[in-house]
């Protein structure tokens, strides 16, 4: 390794042990991820549950699980929930983009305060 390589690579260590301190542009990044969070964790979280909702009626209607659970009529029960967990899978989006749009109202006015700010200066 030459002497550039190692000074390169002390400055890289180095830099990881600074304290750094915040820009405008790393709280515009806070703010931007404080707004679709949120959103993201419900649409992940409930779009698992419908296709697990979904799968456990197709479950029901294509294997004998109902006849082991003494569950009677398997196919009209498998049929309505798999049904609930397609509703549920089709609500997801709306509802993640009604989530989505209440957070930007909510800071839409810090961030393009920002956003401006940081436009101006550079």
């Amino acid at each position: 390794m030459n002497k550039n390589d190692q000074q390169f690579m002390a400055q890289k260590i180095r830099t990881q042990y600074m304290e750094k301190e915040a820009t405008e542009l790393d709280e515009l990044r806070e703010l931007d991820a404080k707004v679709k969070r949120p959103a993201n964790v419900f649409a992940y979280i409930f779009g698992s549950i419908s296709a697990i909702v979904m799968g456990a009626g197709m479950s029901l209607v294509m294997t004998d699980i109902g006849d082991m659970l003494s569950i009677p009529n398997t196919m009209v029960t498998g049929i309505v929930i798999g049904c609930v967990g397609m509703i549920m899978a089709l609500v997801n989006y709306p509802i993640f983009k009604g989530i989505l749009n209440s957070r930007k109202k909510k800071y839409s006015g810090r961030i393009l305060e920002l956003s401006e700010k940081i436009m101006k200066n550079n």
